[in-house]
């Protein structure tokens, strides 16, 4: 059973055990599609990542749904140079490849002069201003917090929220910035492409997310920018913020899924 805001994982060794928590919202589920992208980029920066170097894009396949079962992660450097480090890792249960990752490293160095266009800055009230709202389907009832700036997860339109993340992801170790993100990147997935009701709607197998700095303070805003579909399939794209403005954004493809019986009864 659940503990109130225990972590998603404990790790025992080179081994992460996941909590209850750590359960996605898809029909015969195992792992959350946030967990999977926030263990391999975390591993990778815990084992892999360096202060003079900024973690600027990763991309993470979401190939098999691993079960709730101990695993680990292994990560190797593909490239590794004055200013450009590439990391891959695996996300490894039962022995087999769940996931993997590739983040790409640049050096910090010094900033040019000038100022290029960037567009519209992200101008919204404070997470703190907002009502918090009842724990519903859109935070998996209570596994991290929202609030909503515009829309909602079943209304047609542009979506805009805050985001915190209220666990930590191994217990005992605080989420550094970059895991921060990285956790709650994987809801630009549901943010771009939910088709508007529990049920069937589309499951992402993979995130990409670029990042021109990292987030200060615990709130990450995301806005949904684009999303198409055909076929069963989808692509969805956000941008991603926080209190000083935008971060980055993320994207994500998605397969047409079903949604796990007890979390469409609830909604």
């Amino acid at each position: 059973m659940e503990q109130a805001n225990e972590p998603f994982f404990r790790r025992e060794g080179d081994m992460l055990i996941p909590n209850a928590c750590a359960r996605g919202p898809w029909q015969g589920a195992g792992l959350h599609g946030r967990v999977i992208v926030g263990l391999l980029a975390s591993e990778i920066e815990r084992q892999q990542g360096d202060p003079d170097f900024m973690p600027m894009r990763i991309t993470v396949d979401l190939y098999r749904a691993p079960g709730m079962v101990p695993l680990h992660v292994e990560t190797r450097r593909a490239r590794d140079a004055k200013r450009i480090r590439v990391v891959d890792a695996d996300l490894i249960s039962e022995g087999r490849s769940a996931g993997r990752a590739s983040i790409q490293f640049l050096r910090r160095g010094e900033q040019p002069q000038g100022n290029p266009w960037h567009g519209e800055t992200w101008s919204v009230p404070h997470a703190d201003t907002l009502p918090a709202g009842e724990p519903r389907d859109d935070t998996m009832f209570g596994l991290w917090e929202m609030r909503w700036v515009e829309g909602s997860i079943t209304s047609i339109g542009q979506r805009r929220l805050w985001m915190r993340e209220n666990r930590e992801l191994v217990g005992g170790e605080p989420l550094t910035p970059f895991a921060r993100v990285a956790v709650g990147a994987d809801y630009a997935s549901p943010l771009a492409n939910m088709v508007g009701g529990p049920g069937y709607t589309f499951i992402n197998s993979d995130l990409t997310f670029y990042l021109g700095r990292l987030p200060q303070g615990e709130w990450i805003g995301f806005e949904s920018v684009a999303h198409e579909a055909s076929a069963g399939v989808a692509i969805g794209h956000c941008n991603l913020y926080d209190e000083a403005g935008r971060i980055g954004w993320a994207s994500a493809c998605g397969l047409a899924q079903q949604v796990r019986g007890d979390v469409a009864a609830k909604a």
